[in-house]
């Protein structure tokens, strides 16, 4: 059997039981039994569950770990987080956050305009809310408006423009003045995919001239009181903690400095987002190598020492991780459409009456291949094999002969594959690498998994059953885009096993795990394919219930989202049939019928028959 690395990235929130993953938590309810329920009701194509339970779970694990660590190190500061919209901002996604997260407090955070007019419709009074990114005076008028609704929001400023132009709004309305708060460019940075977020060449954030600076101003026009926070982030998805280390000794003794030169009311460092998701499945590729536990201790510590040095105040502690909060509670799920087999079905054997001696001995072989002789006809149908091309090469056998000769190796290897379970040796693994299967699924990696296609960002993927059973097809995945990016191939560093399925017989269905962050945000419609079905799973201790479905747009839709009169569209085709010639107006009748059925439905396959 594979366990798929479950050990490893899955955080105890699934486990396998009778050949099938299942929620751990509860009921446990196998996924197989949730997607058989949802596609009773004739739902193809992908689809996105939501676990809200396991959003609940991290935040909890967040603020539990950070307490702890508050109370071990006896840190005269608290704790708080908000949430970064720009990693998940669907709404069922943003509603678990804010009901999952209200008991502590949890806020969100904007980078836009429009992730901060969410923020101020979802966010519960006395939760703060934070805005990161590039800013105008629109939305700095925003951010007053905000405060005078009664939101604890902060402006972090960019750079001093940012800062000018919160001065300007404050001397042109009477609003409340929101708390402001300063990003610091670090010489720190991280490690990873997302390391330019820090080190002084970063995008964003203030240097010591210009936090001077911005001191000098507020001062100057009595704001000074309005600056209550800093912030910094080293990237997200951070590897290693060594770097995180290094920036929150720079960051806490500006914040130290910032205190003596009359800060008097700053009292909270952001430490922005980063805690890493373990996404690998193999032992020998992990994504981090500190524990929550680690983090929230070194965060704290370090803090806390720094302050106690300079005789500072401890600061309330902020941070901004939305991976990890976000990543688990979403599982991609796709059906095997097809698979594209190599080694070609013994049904399309057609032997002669006399056939070659060495095609006669590879039947002899296929025939009686077993647990003892398997290594030993595996390697004489190799030999045959070569034999046999050289044969048709110069002309002594027919292309019958070849395609039965193909078959019948392919098909000794994949018994013997069976019979030995051997596929780690060296040798198994390169007939692995040569015969692998391809297996279609019903989904665009560029709309579900957009961060593989861009980044090579890889994702747990496993099947839903059949995990009694051990997989020995070695497997690339390939997406139905027209684009030969949408594939993810057999990696044999990283190898991913499937099983030999029959789906004329059966479904095969395959999960996407830890796809919750950033990967519906940043889907591109490739080929017009959009974000898929989804459906919001709540488990108690007897079942569990379907709610919240979304489904996903129809064609019509679709097009017209891009720009299109979708009324126009339709009433086009409809004009081109009626006009056309017909043997029977039933004939005409039904043909538009079906016309309008497929317009209706989503642009995913229905069938590849």
């Amino acid at each position: 059997m594979n366990n798929y690395g479950l050990d490893i990235w899955s955080n105890n929130n699934f486990i396998i039981e009778n050949g099938q993953i299942k929620l751990n938590y509860k009921s446990m309810p196998a996924l197989l039994s949730i997607i058989e329920k949802i596609r009773i009701n004739n739902v193809k194509g992908p689809i996105l569950l939501r676990f809200p339970h396991l959003i609940k779970k991290q935040i909890t694990t967040l603020y539990s770990y950070f307490d702890k660590a508050i109370k071990l190190n006896n840190y005269k500061g608290n704790f708080n987080a908000v949430f970064p919209l720009k990693v998940n901002q669907y709404p069922h996604a943003v509603k678990a956050i804010t009901e999952q997260g209200r008991e502590f407090g949890y806020g969100l955070e904007a980078g836009s305009k429009a992730e901060l007019i969410l923020a101020m419709s979802q966010t519960t009074h006395g939760a703060p809310i934070t805005v990161n990114g590039f800013k105008d005076k629109e939305m700095m008028t925003l951010g007053f408006i905000a405060a005078q609704s009664g939101h604890n929001i902060t402006l972090t400023i960019e750079g001093l423009g940012e800062l000018e132009t919160i001065i300007e709004v404050a001397n042109e309305c009477n609003l409340k003045v929101p708390n402001i708060g300063i990003r610091v460019r670090l010489h720190s940075a991280g490690t990873g995919i997302w390391a330019k977020s820090g080190g002084m060449d970063a995008k964003f954030g203030l240097t010591s001239t210009e936090i001077i600076e911005a001191m000098t101003l507020l001062r100057n026009e009595n704001m000074l009181e309005n600056l209550t926070m800093i912030h910094f982030h080293i990237g997200s998805q951070m590897e290693d903690i060594a770097p995180l280390k290094r920036a929150l000794r720079e960051a806490g003794n500006i914040y130290a400095e910032l205190k003596k030169m009359g800060a008097n009311s700053l009292n909270s460092i952001n430490i922005g987002g980063g805690l890493a998701v373990e996404y690998d499945q193999h032992t020998h590729s992990k994504s981090r190598n500190y524990s929550v536990d680690e983090f929230s201790s070194s965060v704290v510590f370090l803090i806390g020492e720094i302050m106690n040095a300079k005789n500072v105040s401890h600061p309330d502690i902020y941070t901004e991780s939305g991976r990890f909060i976000v990543a688990s509670h979403a599982v991609l799920i796709t059906p095997v459409l097809e698979l594209f087999t190599q080694d070609y079905q013994e049904r399309l054997l057609n032997f002669k009456v006399v056939n070659p001696p060495l095609l006669e001995e590879l039947k002899y072989l296929s025939k009686n291949l077993n647990n003892k002789n398997s290594i030993e006809y595996l390697h004489d149908a190799l030999d045959h094999m070569e034999s046999l091309l050289t044969l048709f090469d110069l002309g002594y056998i027919d292309l019958q002969d070849r395609s039965n000769a193909e078959i019948l190796v392919h098909s000794i290897i994949k018994k013997a594959l069976y019979l030995t379970n051997a596929y780690s040796t060296n040798e198994f693994e390169q007939l692995q690498v040569r015969l692998q299967e391809r297996y279609l699924i019903n989904a665009s990696i560029f709309q579900s998994l957009p961060d593989y296609w861009g980044l090579d960002q890889h994702f747990p993927v496993m099947p839903l059953h059949h995990l009694d059973v051990v997989p020995l097809r070695a497997a690339s995945l390939w997406d139905i885009t027209c684009d030969s990016d949408g594939e993810i191939g057999f990696n044999p560093d990283k190898p991913l096993y499937l099983h030999d399925v029959n789906l004329d017989e059966e479904e095969y269905f395959l999960g996407f795990f830890n796809v919750g962050a950033y990967q519906e945000t940043l889907g591109m419609n490739h080929n017009l394919f959009t974000h898929p079905n989804e459906y919001t799973i709540e488990i108690d201790d007897s079942s569990y219930i379907i709610k919240n479905e979304v489904e996903s747009k129809n064609i019509l839709d679709i097009l017209e989202s891009i720009g299109y009169n979708k009324s126009d569209i339709l009433n086009k085709l409809k004009h081109d049939l009626k006009i056309s010639d017909f043997i029977t107006e039933k004939e005409k009748h039904d043909t538009l019928a079906k016309l309008e059925t497929f317009v209706e439905q989503n642009g995913y396959l229905r069938t590849t028959n």
